[in-house]
């Protein structure tokens, strides 16, 4: 197949021999490209999706593979939970007074249907300088990535001071029940490098513009709209009683609520970085607003852009519907459900009050879905940690400003910052904005960014485990 040979290209005349001076002895990042490759063709292949039982199979072959490059087997966990399962992989660090660095990934991924694609979502496949397929972008590459990472550091015979472990997620996507196990287990760690958050930004001409460590993150929280009635015959409608149009009515009202303008230090560092770099109006505001948080009309501008709204404001969507039990009978229930991403520092209780309000109806019963919402403050920006992405980031982009960033979505770090971790999204790859298609149809990535992260993470890990 073309895509091993075409990438093993591109990555030798793309990247240096070692991911840094410093770094250890080892095989080069083209040297690691054919079995980076063969590993993410076969992770593309485990469907990880909910309800499909692979992520312990993939788990499995990912165990295998670090076994072969010299781990021992009492290294490497595999912890099954429910139908999925968490994996551990630790490396020994020599000083024992050190708290270890953890590494954070998942190994599920959303659902794909092959018949709505226009490539088989679970063959990876390479065309335009571009790889297809469920995961490539979210986050099946970062894994590898990180796989191969620490083959590389274990064949070199790298001895590092701390202690790295990796912990990879099987249900992140979902319930986070396995993530929730981690954090559990892995409380002590001195902080928490996370492959799925932060990241860089190129611009349409593909020029970096920004890259952002990821240090807090919106709370993700479900509520489920209730309303009931007696129902009847069809025959004989009652309007005013009526389940549907009760709910009906409360989403439309939520659909014209805007949650209040928010900000806080993180936010205003980034957009500080992002507007610099962006000429069209939505740059404009974004550089007002981090002037002035006040600025109105810079607000709505924002505001209106799907991808930086909820850099500023509570959001809530309506996302699924059911109701009625029969076409000829007057529903005696109907639900809907509420995805709310909150901001930091925002109760969960409060944005249950608000959304009472602005139903203003009390035949709308609001309920928070399990499982229980965890919110998490910002991890405080440590300057080791901020001066060792920046060296590394600056070694393929020398200019690129480094900035802290608040992830509009959730990942698994927040419930390792609830259970006292602090925890920083430190993704290596560079993207143009909405170009992956994460979660969508057509999933994808620049092939650029596979021999990058690898470069990224062997230069990262070795300056931080020292």
């Amino acid at each position: 197949m073309s895509i091993t040979l075409r990438t093993v290209s591109l990555a030798a005349g793309l990247v240096l021999a070692c991911a840094s001076a410093h770094a250890p002895a080892a095989q080069t990042t083209a040297q690691a490209m054919p079995e980076t490759m063969d590993m993410l063709r076969h992770a593309i292949a485990f469907r990880t999706e909910e309800g499909k039982d692979q992520v312990p199979a993939f788990a499995q072959y990912l165990a295998q593979k670090l076994e072969s490059a010299g781990f021992a087997k009492s290294d490497i966990e595999i912890i099954p939970v429910g139908h999925t399962a968490a994996m551990t992989v630790r490396y020994p660090g020599s000083d024992k007074t050190l708290k270890p660095i953890l590494i954070s990934g998942h190994l599920d991924v959303v659902a794909a249907n092959p018949a709505d694609w226009q490539r088989d979502p679970f063959t990876l496949i390479e065309e335009n300088g571009y790889l297809y397929g469920r995961g490539v972008a979210d986050m099946k590459t970062g894994v590898v990535a990180l796989v191969e990472t620490f083959m590389r550091f274990k064949r070199a015979g790298y001895a590092p001071k701390r202690e790295m472990i990796l912990v990879f997620s099987g249900d992140e996507e979902t319930g986070m029940i396995s993530t929730r196990e981690l954090a559990k287990r892995y409380h002590e760690a001195e902080f928490l490098l996370n492959a799925d958050g932060g990241g860089g930004t190129y611009d349409a001409q593909r020029k970096p513009v920004v890259y952002e460590i990821q240090a807090a993150e919106k709370t993700y929280a479900d509520f489920l709209l209730t309303v009931t009635s007696p129902g009847g015959h069809s025959s004989e409608p009652d309007p005013p009683t009526n389940a549907i149009y009760h709910l009906a009515r409360a989403l439309e009202r939520i659909a014209e609520y805007a949650f209040p303008v928010q900000h806080d230090d993180i936010t205003l560092a980034s957009f500080k970085a992002l507007g610099a770099h962006d000429p069209s109006p939505l740059g404009a505001a974004i550089r007002a607003f981090a002037v002035n948080p006040d600025d109105a009309k810079a607000a709505a501008t924002i505001s209106a852009d799907p991808a930086y709204v909820g850099q500023i404001r509570t959001t809530c969507i309506a996302t699924m519907l059911d109701g009625g039990h029969a076409r000829n009978a007057l529903p005696q229930r109907a639900d809907a459900n509420i995805n709310c991403r909150i901001f930091p520092g925002t109760r969960i209780a409060a944005v249950r009050d608000t959304l009472a309000k602005v139903v203003a109806d009390p035949k709308v019963a609001i309920t928070v879905r399990e499982p229980p919402p965890v919110g998490s403050a910002a991890s405080p920006l440590r300057a080791d940690l901020m001066r060792a992405v920046a060296a590394t980031i600056h070694e393929r982009f020398p200019d690129v400003e480094v900035v802290p960033n608040m992830a509009a979505y959730a990942t698994d770090s927040v419930h390792f910052r609830a259970a006292g971790v602090p925890s920083y999204g430190v993704a290596p790859e560079f993207t143009k904005p909405n170009d992956t298609f994460a979660h969508g149809l057509n999933e994808k990535l620049p092939a650029t960014e596979i021999p990058a992260a690898l470069d990224y993470w062997h230069s990262l890990l070795t300056r931080l485990s020292q």
